[in-house]
């Protein structure tokens, strides 16, 4: 099967194929550079769809990512970037392996198909040349011919003529003799080229084309061979990557199944453990039974003066405080006067109303009334300290050692803090030491550099160690007071509620809507339309075991008041005491005096802050 012998008089159609074939080798390799530009996508966009994922660093997605899920989803990232990679090796294998070859065979094939079909044009053209020859040889013999026929018939009419001269005869026939003789030389001719042409024509059908048309057809299989084994390199670069695209669902496989949700589970608790005991029962308060109880049981007046009083509902005592309560809120909400104070009596102050002094009239309210006004109450203004600690703790400024946490979380972040320094420290005594190895090399050699040279730094080192363990032991310390107090938090709390206001003196008023956690830390509330929610069992003898609220200033007593209700006080006219805890807006001023405790109508008392406060208010 030969394209030379069965195909010779199909020359023009085999440069159509021959071109169609390149044509489809192109659209093959056109094929496969979309094929890796859509690899190449593909990996690119499961690479930023795998970074779109990834837990932002210093955020708090990275604290999320201690869980399994988490970690197996990370995981599972991790394996798609993997996942990508391997499509763009497939995208490089098929680049370098299928379209750069074949782009370069495409330009090779071309160029050896142009050089055929020029060498069979060339064929064609001289077969032409040849025929045209012959052609031309022919007319001419045939020419000849007829001339030398016309010339003889002339001749032979001028013989028989007996009127024509005999020169006259002469003549036309030598004319005929030079006709008969050209027409014998262009038969010669004639013969002559006919032979070439024949043998060029034989050569040209016998021997050229099958030579042009032979190698044009093996061309066109290697062609063909060429993208047969493109397709099985194109097969291969995928199957080459399969391994390791199941390696990596493997190790997602894997991940997933290293997920453990009891792990998960513990790590919630670890994470949100507050360190607090859950509030006892509720003591049933039987009301059909009214309480009965002295002065000195439902006042805090003499409380301090004449012993310590229990307040118990039911007769059960188990010392726990209300979670998040601040003991000396509770203790004003349940013994401040509920009624408007009495105005100020007749004086020759311009601005003294002219009534005459009045006490307050009333029957003694329950101290379970108190406390049911106390449990429907709603927040009313939030004292400075609080709107400022709340401010900085949204602006993200939490307190140094963590005392707006719970005690589990603030321990957690404490010793995380004290590994923390510790790994600072090592990694300063590890620089120390390298310079003090350095010290002695250059003392031994001390070509090599300068010895005192390296003072200031070790000097600066060591500092900064001091530095650390001073900050290690300050967070060392307040570590251990959290661990000793998480067995028995109460006391603890109130003795470090009761520092933190001996400090802070001018920022105690109006902080009865403050929420202290029982590690002594301050939480705000979460809204002012949100009521406030105790759970309560008991009052027992531990509210008097706290230590007094400290003095915010003092006051003069205008007039000559005797308190009769509970929570009040009486005062004398000129007589000085200490203010603790101003008007929050209901007409009432809380004193103190020695020890004894109440409040009293704030027009009847003349009230001066200390130094520290924002300034004087006189109430006259």
């Amino acid at each position: 099967m030969s394209w030379g012998i069965e195909l010779w008089d199909q020359f023009d159609n085999l440069e159509k194929h021959t071109q169609w074939g390149i044509d489809i080798l192109e659209k093959y390799i056109k094929f496969v550079k979309e094929r890796t530009e859509i690899e190449l996508s593909y990996a690119k966009q499961l690479r930023n769809l795998a970074k779109k994922y990834q837990p932002k660093k210093n955020s708090k997605e990275e604290e999320e990512y201690r869980y399994t899920a988490c970690k197996a989803f990370l995981s599972t990232l991790n394996e798609m970037n993997d996942y990508a990679g391997q499509h763009e090796v497939i995208s490089e294998n098929m680049t370098s392996h299928i379209t750069v070859e074949l782009a370069r065979y495409v330009q090779e094939l071309k160029q050896e198909r142009k050089s055929y079909f020029h060498d069979g044009r060339k064929a064609q053209q001289h077969i032409e040349i040849c025929w045209k020859q012959l052609e031309s040889s022919k007319r001419r013999f045939e020419r000849d011919c007829k001339e030398a026929d016309r010339a003889q018939q002339y001749f032979e009419k001028m013989d028989a003529d007996i009127n024509v001269t005999k020169a006259d005869v002469e003549k036309a026939r030598q004319q005929a003799q030079v006709r008969h003789q050209m027409a014998e030389d262009s038969r010669a001719d004639y013969l002559s080229i006919l032979q070439k042409f024949n043998h060029e024509q034989h050569e040209y059908y016998h021997t050229h084309i099958p030579n042009i048309f032979q190698k044009i057809q093996e061309m066109e299989e290697r062609r063909i061979l060429r993208i047969g084994e493109s397709m099985k390199t194109y097969a291969e670069v995928d199957r080459q990557v399969i391994p390791i695209i199941g390696k990596c669902l493997d190790e997602i496989v894997k991940a997933a199944e290293s997920i453990d949700q009891k792990n998960d589970s513990q790590l919630v608790i670890e994470a949100y453990k507050s360190g607090f005991e859950p509030p006892g029962d509720i003591e049933f308060e039987d009301y059909t039974q009214p309480m009965k109880r002295t002065v000195s049981d439902n006042s805090l007046s003499n409380s301090r003066g004449e012993g310590k009083p229990e307040l118990k509902f039911g007769g059960k005592s188990k010392g726990k405080l209300w979670p998040f309560i601040k003991k000396n809120k509770l203790m004003s909400l349940l013994t401040s006067p509920h009624q408007p104070p009495p105005p100020p009596p007749a004086s020759a102050l311009p601005t003294a109303v002219p009534n005459g002094p009045q006490s307050p009239k009333q029957q003694k309210e329950p101290l379970s009334h108190r406390f049911n006004e106390f449990m429907t109450s709603k927040p009313k203004i939030h004292c400075f300290r609080s709107l400022k600690r709340g401010l900085s703790l949204k602006l993200g400024a939490a307190p140094e050692d963590f005392s707006n946490l719970p005690p589990e979380q603030r321990r957690k972040k404490l010793q995380q803090k004290v590994d923390e320094l510790n790994k600072e420290i090592q990694k300063e005594m590890d620089q120390r030491d390298a310079i003090t190895k350095m010290k002695d090399v250059y003392l031994k050699n001390p070509q090599m550099g300068d010895p005192a040279s390296l003072d200031h730094k070790l000097t600066e080192v060591s500092q900064n160690i001091d530095k650390l363990r001073l900050e290690a032991q300050k967070f060392e310390a307040w570590l251990a007071e959290v661990e000793g107090r998480l067995p028995a938090r109460s006391d603890q709390a109130r003795r470090q509620s009761g520092m933190y206001e001996a400090q802070n003196p001018t920022t105690v008023n109006n902080c009865a809507q403050d929420r202290e956690s029982p590690d002594g830390s301050y939480t705000e509330e979460q809204s002012q339309e949100s009521e406030v929610k105790v759970l309560a069992t008991d009052f027992d003898d531990e509210f008097d075991d706290e230590e007094p609220l400290p003095a915010i200033g003092t006051c003069k007593a205008l007039y000559t008041f005797e308190g009769q209700n509970e929570g009040t006080i009486s005062v004398v006219e000129g007589e000085t005491l200490y203010v603790i805890e101003e008007d929050k807006g209901d007409g009432w001023t809380r004193i103190r005096r020695n020890e004894e405790e109440g409040y009293v109508p704030t027009s009847y008392v003349e009230v001066y802050l200390d130094k520290n406060a924002k300034g004087a208010k006189t109430y006259i």
